[in-house]
């Protein structure tokens, strides 16, 4: 399903300048910026997400100002990451306590009420217990046998990294790339979306799996598996001492009771948080540096592109789901569009005027936008990138490598346009 274009101009009603205007994206003005965000209004963030955005704001300028000063990024441990550490084993030490004494009141308290209050304190540690994340039984894993050509663009990616390579895939449907760990003994997962994957280049594919493989080798302290952990036990306490809305009268007194504990767990996320965002923006910014390394800094400033434009991808894909749906059975071209799904994403991308990554560009840097809130805004990404010489690639996508590795991923390719086209 390719778009149709029909441009046309017409003059800017604030400034007068001539505007090529493209009926699949927002109309604007380059020259004065009218209508350039006209959904920045539509966010209303909480006071948590506010002042992470205001910190990553602060960590992210900082960063770039050390760098465009000759500084060089490197991983560091610093005081912040050591206190971080620390509360981190306090928060499962609270947990731990929990759970031994939930174990004792139960096993030492029979012929009383303490087993019950023992199967609470166990109760509640349950959900605060540390997760290992394991693989999905629903998504396509690839391990080496199965992609052999892929693992060693991997292993080649890693070595350039400073890394060791991965032991599986998971390949999605998203238009993202994540890296992981899973299982008991920590073993390395990569996740890639087919929904970026296709709409990018050979080199900048390369240039995707140094910046992921990058966070492996950035020493960020907050994906580790302690400051994770208690991150995620933290955001529990603050769920289960949330505020009851419209109390009864019980309840307005069970609100009193939360208070101060809720404003205690409020308080030590709020620190973690804020001791661990530097470490993560500055990982976030090596694996930028790591992704210019392996693809070149022209492949992960159009990484770095394709990822602001996103959106449009899912809406793509989204479009194309649902005109499978309300086609008519029995058509054959729509029966078999899974087939050319990919390649209908990959062309509607590359028709994509400037206009809009610019757009998309302009709006990064008024909204501060990034990928979350642990991400510096990719405006700033973007200049760090742009510091210095530009990198040459030292990992070349040869057009032999790129047959073997479509070869590879061609029936993942097929389950997942299925998938995606509800054709299974």
């Amino acid at each position: 399903m390719l778009d149709t274009l029909d441009r046309s101009v017409q003059p800017c009603p604030e400034c007068g300048t001539e505007i090529r205007t493209d009926p699949r994206f927002v109309v604007w003005c380059a020259a004065c910026d009218w209508n350039m965000d006209p959904g920045e209004a539509e966010e209303t963030p909480g006071r948590l997400e506010r002042l992470r955005r205001r910190l990553a704001r602060q960590h992210g300028e900082k960063l770039l100002a050390e760098v465009t000063a000759g500084e060089t990024l490197r991983p560091r441990r610093d005081g912040a990451s050591v206190l971080a550490y620390t509360i981190a084993l306090a928060v499962h030490g609270v947990t731990a306590a929990l759970v031994v004494t939930g174990i004792l009141l139960v096993v030492l308290g029979w012929g009383s009420a303490l087993p019950l209050v023992g199967a609470v304190l166990l109760g509640i540690a349950w959900p605060l217990r540390p997760r290992f994340e394991q693989l999905p039984d629903d998504e396509p894993v690839l391990y080496r046998a199965d992609a052999p050509e892929l693992f060693a663009l991997i292993a080649e990616v890693a070595e350039v990294v400073g890394t060791a390579g991965v032991h599986a895939v998971v390949v999605t449907v998203d238009v993202n790339a994540s890296v992981s760990t899973y299982g008991l003994r920590q073993r390395r997962r990569l996740e890639i979306g087919l929904g970026l994957w296709e709409i990018l280049t050979p080199q900048q594919r390369i240039a995707l799996l140094g910046h992921e493989l990058g966070h492996y080798a950035n020493g960020d302290t907050r994906h580790g598996l302690i400051t994770a952990n208690a991150l995620r036990s933290l955001t529990t306490w603050w769920y289960l001492l949330s505020r009851i809305p419209q109390p009864t009268l019980g309840e307005v007194a069970l609100n009193a009771l939360y208070l101060l504990p809720r404003c205690a767990v409020q308080g030590v996320l709020i620190l973690l948080d804020h001791l661990t965002l530097r470490a993560t923006q500055r990982g976030e910014y090596l694996a930028d540096s790591f992704a210019a390394r392996a693809g070149s800094t022209e492949a992960a400033m159009g990484l770095m592109d394709r990822l602001l434009v996103g959106g449009s991808a899912a809406s793509a894909l989204l479009r194309e789901a649902n005109t499978k749906q309300v086609a008519r059975s029995g058509n054959p071209a729509r029966e078999e569009a899974w087939r050319g799904l990919w390649k209908r994403l990959a062309a509607h991308m590359d028709s994509l005027p400037q206009s809009e990554y610019e757009r998309q560009r302009r709006c990064s840097a008024l909204r501060g936008h990034s990928v979350d809130t642990t991400h510096p805004p990719t405006h700033l990404r973007r200049a760090c990138l742009l510091t210095g010489a530009p990198t040459a690639a030292e990992v070349v996508a040869a057009p032999e490598r790129q047959a073997a590795l479509d070869a590879e991923l061609a029936k993942v390719r097929e389950t997942l346009a299925r998938e995606i086209l509800n054709d299974r």
